[in-house]
Formats: C-alpha cells, structure tokens, sequence
C-alpha cells in the first residue's frame, strides 16, 4: 500500500528525530520554488498531486505567500490537511480553506509558557521605563541627560487582558506574582475554573480602569484594529499598553498619535501591522519597547511546537482526524 505523500512547507528546524519518523510512515514532498508566483506554477505542473497533508511553518510565507483563496484553489484536490506550526493562523484564510474541503490545525497552548513571559518582560520594560536608558547606555551616557522620568512599580497595579485564551491566563498566573489585580474581557465570560478569580469586565470598562493592558487576542475580521482612536481616549492617560498578539488589533498610527500626546505613557510591542515593517514613529519613540517577534523564540517552545505539529500529522496518518483543529472547524 502505497504510503500518503506529505507535503512540507519551510523548513524542520529542531525535531528532526520526530520528523524522521513521519518521514518513515509517509512520503515527504518539497517544494522546489521559492517565490508565490513559482509555488503556484508547480501547483499547476502537477508536482504535488495526490499530496493529502502538508506541513506548514511560519516562515513558509515567503515561499507561498499567505494561503487566501487563490493560492488555495491552486494547491491539488488531494490535499485535504494543513498542519500549522503556529497558535495564531492569520496567514491561513480558513473560510476558503473551509469551502474547498481543507481542515487546518495549529498549535494552540505550545506557545503559552514563552509567549506569556515576554508579555511579562514587556510590562515591567515598559511601567519601568527602562527603554530610553538603555538607548542612552549604549550610546555613552549613564542613564540619560537629563535622567528619565521615574518608572512604575507593577504591584497595585491593574492588568487588563484582552483575550483571556491559554496565554492570557498563563500571564495572569505571572503578573499575580508581581502584585498586579487581573481584570479581562473575553466576548465570553470563562467559567471560574479557568479565570483563576480574575474580574470579568465589559470591553469599555477594561478600557477605562486598565493600568495596564495587555492585548492577547487573535486577528480576524472581528478584532482588526479593536484598539484605535476611540478606544484610546477612552483609557486612563498614562496608561501602559503592551501587544504580543498580533499588530493589527492594535492601530500603530493611532498608537503613535497616543503616545505623541502623552494619553499612553509608553509601549511595549512584539508584533506589528506590517512586518518586518515597523511604523517610523514607534522607531523615533524612546518610550516604546520594540522586539521582532521573538515571543516564542527559544529551543524549547519551538520544539515543542514542531513536535505538536507533527502530531497532527501522524494523527491523519493513522486516524483521518487532524489532533487539534483550528477553532472555526471543531464542528467539521
């Protein structure tokens, strides 16, 4: 019985062993082009015909581009699985994926413990102001000249999480060890079993009684740009914001707008609309904290997350179900 082709998109960075025993039960495809318009055209040509799953990694868009419904009405009729090296998949548009028969997974809680540390980082950076110090260092000068203003202790503070999944309660457990009160707003509220006692608000009172807050909510139609002009004159001035979501739930000329007139004291951002693009203003800010999307950049997350990911392999493999399928498809 010939073995189901499997169709591998990037690269296998650490869990090569795993990878070597999906390699043994399945046959592994790579793609030869290294463009969108190339990985189209080998689509065309037949190359991976009767492929039934493919791998996926993040840094696999700059092979395909993102899988929107062209790409997706190219891939081969085979193919009914991608595995997603990722929690978040807004790359992936699942709706086309949907109408063509495709099922998505991702890797949902893999990334929590890594994610949520740098959250964490980020919100003592930011309520301590330590950025424009450290600039100065670097460039000579003890602390700056003149000094910078005072930072912020985080005890008594209040964190507010926008989007209380697995890694918003993971940094919920964190910033409690720091003395912060937890608040969040979900669109629906979590059994107290999973909230850990934290405060369920409304979304415009997260806003206005935060003195911190934290987005942690994936990108869809829904949450694009949730946080915009509106939303910030609705918050406490002074207030301290940090974004390890993804950058366009947040609107970065409406945040650099915010900033400039002090309604937001400072910053702290891992993600960004338009990556690796960065918007000038947030650059030219000595009160934000900027990181290139490093929130699960360490050997073991990522292993972790390759390694679930081949599960989802395997899992359709042996049982013609993918392990964790990606929210939207649950019912599927």
């Amino acid at each position: 019985m010939a073995k189901p082709k499997v169709l591998l998109l990037g690269e296998i960075e650490l869990a090569h062993k795993e990878w070597a025993e999906i390699a043994s039960i399945a046959e592994v495809i790579e793609p030869k082009a290294r463009s969108r318009e190339e990985f189209i055209e080998e689509c065309k040509s037949g190359a991976f015909d009767n492929v039934s799953i493919a791998f996926r990694t993040f840094m696999s868009v700059a092979i395909t581009g993102i899988v929107d419904e062209e790409l997706v009405s190219h891939l081969p009729k085979s193919l009914r699985f991608i595995a997603h090296n990722g929690a978040g998949y807004d790359q992936i548009d699942v709706h086309a994926c949907t109408a063509h028969n495709i099922r998505v997974s991702n890797v949902p809680t893999a990334v929590d413990d890594a994610t949520a540390d740098i959250n964490m980082f980020l919100i003592l950076g930011t309520l301590r102001g330590v950025n424009s110090s450290m600039m100065a260092l670097r460039n000579g000068h003890w602390k700056s000249s003149p000094p910078p203003p005072l930072g912020h202790d985080p005890q008594g503070k209040v964190l507010g999480i926008l989007g209380m999944g697995g890694i918003g309660r993971n940094l919920k457990a964190k910033a409690e060890v720091f003395g912060m009160t937890i608040q969040y707003y979900n669109r629906t509220k979590l059994p107290d079993e999973l909230s850990g006692g934290a405060k369920y608000v409304n979304f415009e009172e997260l806003l206005k009684t935060s003195d911190v807050l934290s987005l942690n909510l994936p990108l869809n139609k829904h949450t694009h740009h949730i946080i915009s002009t509106r939303e910030f004159e609705m918050m406490k001035r002074g207030v301290v914001i940090v974004n390890t979501a993804r950058g366009a739930v947040m609107d970065e000329d409406a945040l650099v707008k915010a900033l400039e007139s002090g309604q937001v004291l400072s910053c702290g951002l891992d993600v960004f609309e338009e990556e690796p693009k960065v918007h000038p203003g947030l650059i030219a800010n000595p009160n934000v904290m900027l990181l290139p999307h490093m929130g699960t950049w360490t050997v073991e997350t990522q292993n972790k997350m390759e390694i679930w990911c081949m599960q989802n392999v395997r899992s359709v493999i042996e049982t013609g179900k993918l392990m964790s399928p990606v929210p939207e498809q649950k019912d599927m």
